[in-house]
């Protein structure tokens, strides 16, 4: 361990966390017991056992009966108080986020898709169907609709891995807010089968329509996604 003035375990916690967010030690996986702990880090058995209590009271760490210490799956969390993508709330839980494209076309027929973003009968509509995963885990089916102009240069990327809210800043298309509706929701046969689920499980459905600096609306999204693997978090104030 470094000579530092931060206390040997909050540094030992702090390694620990590195390792679960690198993949090193994978969900539901056990971690190296306290004696090879103690042997790589170089302390002491009390040493080992804060750091890992800390982690288990953080929700990163579970210790099972008889088994030892595992990585705690971690369930996604949304929040109401920060307009984010999926990417990165599944990022910001040291899971790596990807995507596989269902479909992706402009469309000239969506005529409530093209009343919400305020676009006229003319314009056409890019709709990407997209299956979210965390790690390897299906977690949410998202249909994204843009207006044309945005839709092209979405387009020029990799949508299996990009990163819409990213690409957009690049290119100083910044958001300014969103409205967001949240509503639950039984899964159909086919995002059943997709998400690894059962046909009529209660799917957690958001509808966000997001805004511009100027006001004008950029994107019109609904994403369903499984209640076992995703929740929002609201806080409230009075």
């Amino acid at each position: 361990m470094k000579s530092t003035n931060t206390a040997l375990y909050l540094q030992v916690k702090d390694h620990l966390i590195e390792k679960i967010q690198q993949q090193v030690w994978r969900p539901n996986h056990l971690i190296p017991t306290e004696q090879e702990l103690m042997k790589l880090f170089g302390v002491s058995r009390t040493t080992i056992r804060q750091a890992i209590n800390m982690l288990v009271a953080d929700g990163l760490l579970e210790k099972r009966q008889g088994k030892g210490t595992v990585v705690k799956a971690q369930q996604l969390v949304g929040s109401l108080r920060r307009l984010k993508g999926f990417a990165e709330e599944v990022m910001e839980k040291g899971q790596v986020p990807h995507s596989k494209v269902l479909r992706a076309e402009f469309c000239d027929s969506l005529y409530l898709e093209k009343k919400k973003l305020g676009l006229d009968e003319n314009e056409k509509v890019l709709v990407i169907e997209r299956i979210r995963f965390a790690d390897d885990v299906p977690i949410a089916v998202e249909r994204s609709c843009w207006p044309e102009s945005i839709g092209q240069l979405l387009m020029k990327h990799n949508l299996d891995t990009a990163k819409f809210y990213s690409i957009l800043e690049e290119d100083n298309i910044l958001l300014k807010r969103a409205e967001e509706k949240i509503s639950a929701i039984n899964a159909t046969m086919a995002e059943a089968d997709v998400l690894g689920i059962r046909a009529g499980e209660a799917l957690l459905e958001m509808t966000r329509l997001s805004f511009g600096l100027n006001d004008k609306p950029i994107e019109y999204t609904k994403t369903r996604y499984r209640s076992d693997q995703y929740h929002y978090d609201i806080e409230l104030r009075r």
